[in-house]
């Protein structure tokens, strides 16, 4: 009698011969609802764990390693806009208020509109991207924004300058949510950490490209040049956008196999289908042998097919239990950072005598330590996730996306982001005592350098932890947490600077490191309680879905 291991093994072999492709055959995650069936080998005295499973799913994408990371880091760019257009502006708040002789408070009421609007576009936009597709959001996006700007630069007095501040917001502030989006349509939980360093090169850079070009602009060519080069640059990414960016929305081409529609084609896809359209027809006419004209994946549907528009799905993600207190919290540590940026211009200009191109320097720093934070982050995100596979029993897998109802993908994230955050609260302290005693300069640059490691360090890893919370609605998810941190941000900034006028920069920025402490039981509840408030969500969702297609049974009986 044959041994049960050879029977395994030869009800395997048989799977393989019937199969199409001999790939079709890998392990697949434990406890996957989409496992393939495995083969009864009959009573065995060896763990059933040892038979051999079938996961026959496509993988997440049909985008090769290297197209996702030139998507990926063609969205980062478009985000890098974002940041910028509040960066590049800040060196300049001197000379605007001589300029158009307005006070520093009012002009300082400019970054506070900036920042509110940039919270509040995205929940449409966002929502809009999820239910239509991200090349119709982009387009919306980028003419918006090039049009402030080149507004902007002929703004002829203070009220019109700040509303169009306000619509110069609105263009730039989707693109950060628009690159998450992206993020989450084309790369699974289990790589998401390695492509940290690209969603955080908006973060990264504008910190320090953004101070440093804004001073130079202005001190030499003028404030209004500063929306000129704005203008320049937003169109010539709008260019490569138009041409090379394709649709990724998994509502509009699935895995990235639907051939789209033809309003949501790149123009390069455009060109080559028009290219080989023409070899067709000209191989037809000669009498030879038609060429096929085929796309570029396996499907052609063509077809428009979008979700409903839902307006208030940003609203409705940010009032979910978990994300609630994940947002709230993370936006009061995000709103240390606007206070520090806010500030320092004027307290390097006050008590340092520095020019706008030397307080553009001071934000390097920061910028360098953001590097370290993304760099060393996202390995360390991505090691903590196969750890927590490891525990749980879990086979890692890059290229499938896995369920997480039941993963505690909370402490695999929050783990990392934690120690970062007591770090930065650590270093903030500090910082304000170094204003208050006017520290030297490379004291200053050190804290700063320490400050953007720690505090952009936790915010990429709740960035990370949103996605994987929301993956089907991750551009709705990341505007709702723009709208918190920016309006938390917004208050920050107006405050900042009567705070530090009235107890002093130590004793305020003191205030701000204790709320981040205060603050941590919160990280707490989410990695404790984390996985039962997404079962229940599940739970619910299935519940309205159930009713739903009773009332249609119904209705048609």
């Amino acid at each position: 009698m044959p041994k049960p291991s050879e029977l395994s093994k030869s009800a395997s072999q048989n799977d393989c011969n019937d199969c199409n492709d001999a790939d079709a055959i890998r392990p697949t995650r434990l406890g996957s609802p989409k496992a393939g069936p495995t083969q009864d080998v009959g009573p065995s005295d060896e763990p059933p764990s040892e038979a051999p499973v079938v996961d026959d799913r496509p993988d997440y994408s049909v985008f090769t390693t290297w197209e996702k990371r030139a998507i990926v880091l063609g969205v980062a760019i478009g985000a890098f806009f974002s940041p910028l257009t509040a960066q590049i502006y800040l060196p300049a708040l001197n000379t605007l208020a001589a300029d158009l002789d307005v006070s520093i408070s009012r002009i300082n009421l400019t970054v506070t509109t900036y920042m509110i609007f940039q919270g509040i576009t995205p929940m449409f936009i966002g929502s809009f991207a999820d239910s239509t597709g991200r090349r119709p959001a982009y387009c919306i996006c980028f003419v918006v924004y090039i049009a402030a700007n080149i507004g902007c630069a002929l703004a002829p007095n203070y009220a019109a300058l700040l509303v169009l501040r306000m619509l110069q917001s609105a263009g730039s502030s989707t693109t950060v949510a628009l690159c998450q989006a992206v993020v989450a349509d084309v790369v699974t939980s289990a790589e998401r950490g390695q492509y940290v360093g690209f969603t955080a090169l908006p973060i990264l850079l504008a910190p320090a490209i953004g101070p440093v070009l804004g001073g130079v602009l202005s001190q030499f060519l003028g404030w209004r040049w500063i929306f000129w080069v704005l203008a320049i640059m937003a169109g010539f990414v709008f260019i490569l956008y138009a041409f090379f960016i394709p649709e990724t929305c998994r509502n509009i081409v699935g895995d990235g196999s639907i051939r789209p529609h033809l309003m949501y084609r790149t123009l390069w896809q455009i060109c080559k289908d028009a290219w080989r359209k023409r070899r067709a027809a000209r191989s037809d006419a000669s009498g030879g042998v038609a060429l096929q004209v085929t796309p570029s994946h396996a499907s052609t549907k063509r077809s428009v097919h979008m979700k409903k528009f839902n307006v208030f799905k940003s609203l409705t993600i940010l009032f979910e239990k978990e994300i609630f207190i994940l947002l709230s919290y993370s936006s009061i540590v995000f709103a240390g950072f606007y206070c520090v940026a806010t500030s320092l211009p004027t307290q390097l200009h006050e008590h340092y005598g520095l020019d706008d191109v030397k307080v553009g320097l001071m934000f390097l720093p920061f910028a360098g330590g953001s590097t370290i934070a993304a760099l060393v982050n996202g390995k360390l995100i991505n090691w903590n996730y196969r750890r927590h596979c490891k525990i749980q029993g879990v086979p890692f897998e890059r290229k499938k996306e896995q369920d997480l109802v039941g993963f505690p993908i909370e402490r695999a994230r929050l783990e990392i982001g934690g120690p970062m955050l007591l770090f930065a609260s650590a270093i903030l302290l500090a910082w304000g005592w170094a204003l208050q005693y006017r520290a030297h300069l490379a004291v200053l640059c050190v804290l700063l350098f320490l400050l953007g490691w720690g505090l952009i360090g936790f915010s990429n890893t709740t960035n990370v932890l949103l996605v994987d919370i929301n993956p089907k609605n991750a551009g709705a998810a990341t505007a709702s947490n723009n709208l918190t941190r920016c309006l938390v941000g917004a208050a920050a900034t107006a405050v900042i600077g009567p705070m530090i006028n009235g107890i002093g920069a130590g004793w305020s920025f003191t205030i701000l490191g204790a709320l981040y402490v205060i603050g941590l039981p919160a990280l707490y509840l989410i990695m404790r309680h984390g996985v039962r408030w997404r079962k229940e969500k599940e739970a619910r969702k299935s519940a309205r879905k159930a009713r739903k297609n009773g009332g249609i049974v119904e209705e048609k009986n």
